[in-house]
């Protein structure tokens, strides 16, 4: 095994012991968020509520539950942040599976969701080690750079809102997306700059301090959602804030488990509260519908309804991917949202990479071997990545977990802008980050009652 690659932290200590309870305790709060969700019928028709499967979908959870324990000795990366979120999507199918009213082999399909996950999350947590930087950002031209993509966002607003600008409700922003009409280019533009580019400056000026330019790239954010119309837009300068708000507070791994915890334990919250008649209905049930049912049910669900469709449909063979289509017979001519949206009486459903790379590209029985080569592409991210500081990591690919939750790795990698976030990141010097990795150090050595570095410039345990 190369020795350069494999990397773990030393030893399973107090620390290593905290962070998998703070994961074991996500785990609790998500499985009573999507008993919540089940017990008001969110999906008629797809998920029914059944008391006697109960039993079956606390066992499904507890048999996987000990994954965490990956997650509390591997250290900090890329693929630490988007790997927790997918871990929590598998949990939550293993729950919803039990009570799966559509007609699949729902037994092959929780083999090869499990084996998916496993094969997914080895090279995501533990291929973490650089790659030599053959080109080397100027670090004047580093220190230029988030402005200039402040400045290219403004151009890109101002020509997207040419083309359509509606300040809508978000109960209607579905009836005037679907009348979007952005030329190509900006399109791809729009997406790229607004989920990767615009998080890369905001992560820039955090990181040099420059406060007054990392609230501007969140303003920027903002005006986007007038052009794009998706809760993305809308809310990512609030989760980007909040990401930043816990990373002055946190290491780079508890604020990973802390972003996706806090969120939905506020939702299940204010659940029982309504349930309880302390709280109004309408804002708290708002509250849980955007936040626990989109973070938790739906990337979950997409599983359930891509297993069921295509276990009797054909295959995409990857064919999702427009450029394959030029080499690769396909049997859709839509994009495969628009099949399912016609299918299924549950709008637009886009999915992640188990969903669309995984069972509707090879299906159940090769799923696991997608999502091993999915895994390599995101540790990818992880060697490219490495050497920074694990706080301008996170925050730069803030946006990146709920993106890859909800459409293809190659849909992230090309539309949204991950591949070119990968190449920002290696190009950037690391000599840039001295004084700010050594504040980051510093602080954490406080925050940490055992006195441990960073998890940026922790030595690794190297396995041979």
């Amino acid at each position: 095994m190369n020795d350069r690659v494999i990397q773990l932290e030393p030893g399973f200590g107090w620390r290593q012991a905290k962070l998998a309870l703070l994961a074991y305790a996500h785990v609790v709060v998500c499985c009573i968020s999507l008993y919540c969700i089940t017990i008001i019928d969110s999906f008629p028709g797809v998920i029914a509520f059944d008391k006697a499967h109960l039993a079956s979908a606390i066992v499904n959870v507890l048999a996987f539950s000990p994954v965490v324990i990956l997650f509390a000795i591997s250290r900090f990366s890329f693929g630490y942040l988007v790997g927790f979120y997918f871990y929590i999507m598998v949990l939550g199918y293993l729950w919803l599976i039990e009570f799966s009213v559509l007609d699949y082999d729902h037994r092959l399909a929780f083999a090869s969701i499990v084996l998916s996950a496993l094969a997914f999350l080895a090279p995501v947590l533990f291929i973490t080690a650089p790659v030599r930087q053959a080109v080397v950002m100027p670090a004047r031209a580093f220190h230029m750079m988030p402005s200039v993509i402040l400045i290219a966002s403004v151009a890109i607003i101002g020509i997207g809102s040419l083309y359509n600008l509606k300040l809508v409700d978000l109960a209607e922003i579905y009836k005037y997306r679907a009348e979007l009409a952005l030329p190509g280019v900006l399109r791809y533009a729009v997406w790229i700059v607004s989920n990767a580019l615009l998080p890369f400056a905001f992560a820039c000026f955090v990181a040099s301090k420059r406060i007054w330019q990392a609230g501007a790239a969140l303003l920027l954010m903002l005006m986007f959602y007038p052009i794009m119309l998706t809760k993305m837009a809308l809310f990512a300068p609030v989760w980007l804030l909040f990401l930043a708000l816990i990373c002055k507070l946190a290491e780079a791994r508890v604020t990973t488990i802390l972003s996706f915890f806090l969120p939905i334990l506020i939702g299940t919250i204010l659940f029982f509260l309504v349930k309880a008649e302390v709280l109004p209905i309408k804002p708290a049930l708002v509250y849980f519908g955007t936040v626990n049912t989109r973070m938790v049910a739906i990337p979950s669900l997409a599983l359930e309804v891509y297993n069921n469709y295509f276990s009797a449909h054909p295959l995409t063979h990857f064919c999702q991917i427009n450029a394959l289509k030029l080499v690769v017979a396909c049997a859709y001519d839509e994009p495969i949202w628009a099949v399912m949206a016609k299918a299924y009486d549950l709008g637009a459903f886009n999915a992640s990479l188990f969903a669309t790379e995984g069972v509707a590209s090879v299906g159940l029985v090769l799923a696991p071997v997608s999502a091993l080569g999915c895994g390599l592409i995101i540790a990818l991210g992880n060697r490219l990545s490495s050497g920074l500081p694990s706080q301008f990591v996170l925050l730069s690919a803030g946006l990146l977990p709920q993106v890859l939750l909800n459409v293809p790795l190659s849909t992230a990698l090309l539309t949204n802008g991950t591949g070119l976030l990968f190449l920002l990141w290696y190009i950037t010097p690391r000599s840039a980050f001295g004084q700010t990795a050594a504040s980051t150090t510093a602080s954490s050595e406080r925050l940490q009652s055992e006195g441990a570095n960073q998890d940026a410039s922790l030595q690794p345990v190297v396995l041979n």
